[in-house]
């Protein structure tokens, strides 16, 4: 095709497309490609704000902080914001999307995988500082970790120089539009689905929780030099699938003193023993849709975080809450929900 043929007939760009039936062509268009059975998943923004989570807020902030990236970033800051990248899918080192223009665009952007040598320094740095996978999947990390994880050059996320896109759009710029709400799209996934970015860096974010580092958060160990959090035993039991022993040694009872008999004495009343204080114990857990859903919620897991923490696949987490009525899960699911639901508190 050549370059005018992409223009319209006075030689500029097509002619201007309401957003209004810009949405309504590329609902048909996405339905078309539902139908030839593609597995569509459109990037949602409520309100303005894009990211909101430690890793989508750190994903955006590191792309804008390179000059030419903060030139043309935000030319899809309005793309994203009302619905126009109609699907985003991430997989091992890539991410392809379709975005709404004109028409819908085919968008692919491939990030290199993180180098080996980089990988064992962020890991190395990280030994024994993050206490649990749920921990390093909600961001809730030291500043030492943060600052590691996030370092603008040794950090965990892509230089310019390791990400290559291309768009098919007649837009001959660099970065065109269709591009910039990708990756903004991709900084509003993570907040869903955080362990994508190692996934599109090419490493097992499991790798980051090291035997050391479970060792001194199930004994409680650590130094308290080092600012860093003790889980509880309710969370060790559901991130680490043991059972503590929390019972704690009686104190030994002192023996009783012996009376002197005393002439006349009248017998000792019986003395009524106290009555010991209820213990209130949470209701057992009914898995349901509504009731698997919300405990994931408030743990704020995304469903692949939430289904490997529980002990299943991000699959069954969907067909759970789109269940209608009681739930009844394998015994190792059925385990997993239980030990969560006793740890939300």
């Amino acid at each position: 095709m050549s370059r005018r043929s992409r223009y319209n007939d006075y030689g500029g760009w097509p002619a201007y497309v309401p957003v209004a039936q810009r949405r309504a062509n590329a609902k048909r268009e996405v339905d078309k490609l539902r139908k030839k059975g593609e597995e569509i998943r459109p990037v949602e923004i409520e309100g303005r704000t894009i990211a909101r989570s430690f890793w989508g807020k750190g994903w955006c902030t590191h792309l804008e902080s390179f000059g030419d990236y903060s030139n043309r970033l935000p030319r899809g800051r309005t793309y994203v914001r009302n619905g126009s990248v109609c699907h985003l899918g991430i997989a091992k080192g890539k991410a392809e999307a379709v975005v709404s223009g004109s028409k819908l665009y085919r968008v692919a952007v491939e990030i290199t995988p993180l180098k080996k040598a980089k990988w064992a320094t962020l890991k190395q740095r990280c030994t024994g500082k993050i206490g649990s996978l749920i921990e390093l999947l909600q961001g809730k990390l030291s500043e030492e970790i943060m600052g590691t994880v996030t370092d603008r050059v040794d950090g965990l996320f892509p230089l310019p120089g390791e990400i290559t896109y291309r768009c098919n759009c007649p837009d001959w710029a660099d970065m065109c539009k269709h591009i910039a709400a990708v990756m903004y799209g991709i900084g509003a996934r993570l907040d869903q689905q955080p362990e994508l970015l190692f996934l599109l860096r090419g490493v097992d974010h499991e790798e980051l929780i090291s035997t050391a580092a479970a060792t001194e958060a199930i004994t409680g160990s650590r130094s308290s030099r080092r600012g860093r959090r003790t889980l509880s035993g309710k969370s060790l039991e559901s991130v680490f699938g043991v059972e503590l022993d929390d019972t704690v040694e009686a104190a030994p009872i002192a023996a009783p003193k012996r009376q002197t008999k005393k002439r006349a004495a009248k017998p000792a009343k019986a003395t009524m023993k106290a009555p010991k204080p209820r213990v209130k114990k949470k209701a057992p857990f009914k898995p349901t849709a509504r009731s698997i859903a919300a405990l994931r919620r408030r743990l704020g897991l995304s469903k692949a975080a939430f289904g490997r923490v529980v002990g299943v696949s991000a699959t069954t987490v969907t067909t759970w809450e789109r269940a209608v009525g009681t739930i009844r899960p394998q015994a190792r699911g059925l385990t997993g929900l239980t030990r969560l639901h006793n740890q939300s508190g």
